[in-house]
C-alpha cells in the first residue's frame, strides 16, 4: 500500500462558485467528488492509498446539500490531519448582497430557506459553515469574480506547471462603499490629489493613462509605492513559508475610480515578478459611480 496522495476539500457558501472551482480542477487532472458526505472522507482517503498513482490528487465537494451529516465535517477534517493525512480545504465565500443577486438570477431557492426569504437560508448557512470557515487553509472571496475570472484563480493556484505557491490579489476599492470583508492588508490613496476634481480627469478612471500619470506623477506617489512594494517582499515570502496561499491586499480611496485603480495596477506590475507569487488585480468598485 502506497502513501496517500493530496486530498482538497471544496466547501463553501451555496452560490459562491464551488461548482466552477470543481471544474477548473477537474480541468487540471484532479479526480472530483461531488456532494459527498463528510463520513466518506475517511474511506475515500484510504482508497487512494492503495489506487497510487490513479488517483494522487482527489478534490472532494461537499456543502449542506449533505444536511444533518454536514455538520460532522469539522470533525471528520480535524481527525484526518491529526492522522497526519495531506488536507487542506478550500472555502468559497461571497457577500450576503452578491449570493442573493446570484441565487435571483438563476431562480433558484437557496437550499436552507425553507419557508424563508433567500437571506434568511444565506444566514442559516453562514452561522453553520462559521467553524469550517475559520478552519480552512484557503479562503477566497469571489464577490467581484465571475466564473471565468474564479476557474482562472482555481488554475493559477492549483496547477503543477509553473504554480505559484501564493496567490496576491489586489483589489481596488472605494471606502464609501465599505472595506473588502476578505482584506488582509489595507492601503488609503487618499492622501493623494483626487482626479474627480479635476474637469478633464472626472470622467476617466486609473485605466486610462492620463489619470494614472497624474496620480503616479503626485508629491509622495511614488515614494509611498516604492517604499511599499519593499514593505510587501518579506510579507508575501513569510505567506509562503508558512503556507497562506491566498492573500487579499485592497488599495482604496473615496469612489474606487481613480486613484485606487491606478496604484493598484502599479503594485500589481511590480509585484509580479516575485518568485512563487502569481497576482491578478480586480477593481470591485469600478463603474459605481
Amino acid at each position: 500500500m502506497t502513501d496517500a496522495g493530496e486530498m482538497l476539500i471544496v466547501t463553501g457558501m451555496s452560490g459562491a462558485g464551488r461548482s466552477t472551482a470543481a471544474n477548473a480542477l477537474e480541468d487540471l487532472g484532479w479526480y472530483v467528488v461531488d456532494n459527498l458526505p463528510p463520513q466518506m472522507l475517511k474511506p475515500l482517503l484510504e482508497l487512494t492509498q492503495y489506487a497510487g498513482s490513479a488517483l494522487p490528487k482527489v478534490a472532494v465537494v461537499v456543502d449542506v446539500r449533505g444536511r444533518d451529516l454536514f455538520t460532522e465535517l469539522p470533525d471528520v477534517t480535524r481527525a484526518l490531519r491529526d492522522a497526519r493525512q495531506q488536507l487542506r480545504v478550500l472555502f468559497l465565500d461571497a457577500s450576503d448582497e452578491v449570493l442573493v443577486r446570484r441565487f435571483e438570477a438563476v431562480r433558484r431557492p437557496h437550499p436552507l430557506q425553507d419557508g424563508g426569504t433567500i437571506l434568511d437560508g444565506i444566514r442559516v448557512e453562514r452561522e453553520r459553515l462559521g467553524a469550517i470557515r475559520e478552519g480552512a487553509d484557503i479562503v477566497i472571496d469571489t464577490s467581484a469574480f465571475n466564473i471565468h475570472q474564479l476557474a482562472t484563480a482555481v488554475v493559477d493556484m492549483f496547477s503543477e506547471q509553473g504554480a505559484a505557491r501564493h496567490m496576491l490579489t489586489i483589489v481596488s476599492f472605494g471606502f464609501k462603499y465599505g472595506l473588502p470583508p476578505d482584506a488582509d492588508l489595507v492601503a488609503d490613496m487618499r492622501f493623494l490629489p483626487n482626479p474627480f476634481w479635476i474637469e478633464d480627469l472626472r470622467a476617466l478612471t486609473g485605466e486610462d493613462d492620463a489619470v494614472r500619470s497624474f496620480v503616479l506623477d503626485a508629491p509622495g506617489a511614488r515614494e509611498f509605492i516604492d517604499a511599499y512594494e519593499q514593505a510587501l517582499h518579506p510579507v508575501l515570502e513569510g505567506y509562503q513559508r508558512e503556507n497562506k496561499r491566498h492573500s487579499v491586499l485592497a488599495i482604496g480611496c473615496t469612489g474606487g475610480k481613480h486613484r485606487s485603480v491606478a496604484v493598484a495596477r502599479e503594485l500589481a506590475q511590480r509585484l509580479t515578478t516575485l518568485p512563487g507569487v502569481s497576482v491578478r488585480v480586480a477593481h470591485r468598485d469600478l463603474g459605481r459611480e
